[in-house]
């Protein structure tokens, strides 16, 4: 890669597989790329650094906001814009893309403040609003029936005792902060102290997921970038759990003519089978074991990429309101 004449600020941190992701894009001096989840700007800040414009997407007005300077240092090579990156082929009609980058899920900087409600690692309010707008995960939490409170923790935390859980919430409800869910969780799971895994993580995961609509989201910003990119231009996701993963992988396979897939959130693919709108996707990547060594949010991460083609997007609209 050819370096930027124009310096950026550093990024506060350094973003999982942020070597194997610049390789994947394989970013040339002048081309434009979207960072679909700028969360603290890592990855902007190296395809910034590697000589591309960037159009950034986030939801959160933290993100945003943080986001500023680096949108100075850039002269005018950073927009960043305060939207979910589903909408990213309505904001950017027109543009000539040449790739796109999702790191997908919650960002360390949202899972460090406690305020924010994510992590029951430190006691907070019980929010995990991405967007800091509309009903929070308490308001879910002490509102709705116990039967759909287990079929999330079920359906997005892959927990099979949900239904127990479930009956443990509604009797302690209301809830209102983190430690309180964190506690009723471990509780009705006969959690002890010096256990390898928390039983709360995979309830927070599944109430994380429902609140933001992560999945459909996931789905909706794919079929954006599809649409989006110009014939050769790059696709790069990062996951950290085996739902997306699944849905990541899905899809490029779909969409490269490999095999049809399903979705628990999408209609059945067609029996007609449409030109391949990407190439064959290149192997997952995992993190190396220095990396996980270093970083334990690595450990879960899988990249998938894949080369658009030059057929037309097989979907009418990625992520239309």
């Amino acid at each position: 890669m050819t370096p930027a004449t124009t310096p950026v600020a550093p990024s506060p941190h350094v973003p999982v597989l942020m070597d194997e992701v610049l390789d994947a894009l394989n970013i040339r001096v002048g081309e434009t790329h979207v960072d679909g989840t700028f969360g603290a700007g890592g990855y902007t800040a190296a395809m910034l650094k590697a000589g591309a414009s960037v159009h950034a997407f986030d939801q959160d007005p933290d993100a945003i906001k943080a986001g500023e300077a680096l949108v100075k240092a850039s002269g005018g090579k950073l927009h960043l814009h305060h939207d979910v990156y589903s909408q990213m082929a309505s904001v950017l009609k027109g543009e000539e893309i040449d790739g796109v980058t999702l790191d997908i899920g919650v960002s360390s900087m949202q899972l460090d403040q406690a305020g924010r409600g994510f992590s029951f690692q430190k006691d907070g309010p019980l929010d995990m609003r991405m967007a800091q707008d509309g009903p929070s995960a308490a308001d879910f939490l002490n509102t709705a029936d116990e039967s759909e409170i287990a079929d999330v923790i079920y359906q997005y935390g892959e927990e099979r005792r949900s239904r127990r859980i479930a009956a443990a919430i509604v009797r302690a409800r209301p809830l209102t902060r983190t430690s309180e869910l964190a506690q009723v969780v471990r509780k009705a799971l006969g959690y002890r102290p010096g256990d390898k895994k928390d039983p709360a993580t995979r309830t927070f995961q599944a109430i994380r997921i429902h609140i933001n609509r992560e999945l459909g989201e996931l789905e909706d910003g794919l079929a954006a970038a599809e649409r989006l990119l110009k014939p050769g231009g790059r696709l790069a996701v990062v996951t950290f759990h085996s739902l997306e993963d699944r849905i990541v992988k899905n899809f490029l396979r779909n969409r490269s003519g490999q095999q049809a897939s399903g979705s628990r959130h999408l209609p059945q693919v067609s029996e007609i089978r449409s030109a391949p709108t990407f190439h064959k996707p290149a192997k997952a990547v995992r993190p190396t074991g220095a990396e996980q060594a270093s970083n334990p949010r690595a450990r879960s991460a899988t990249l998938r990429s894949a080369v658009r083609s030059d057929a037309p997007p097989q979907t009418a609209a990625g992520g239309a309101r």
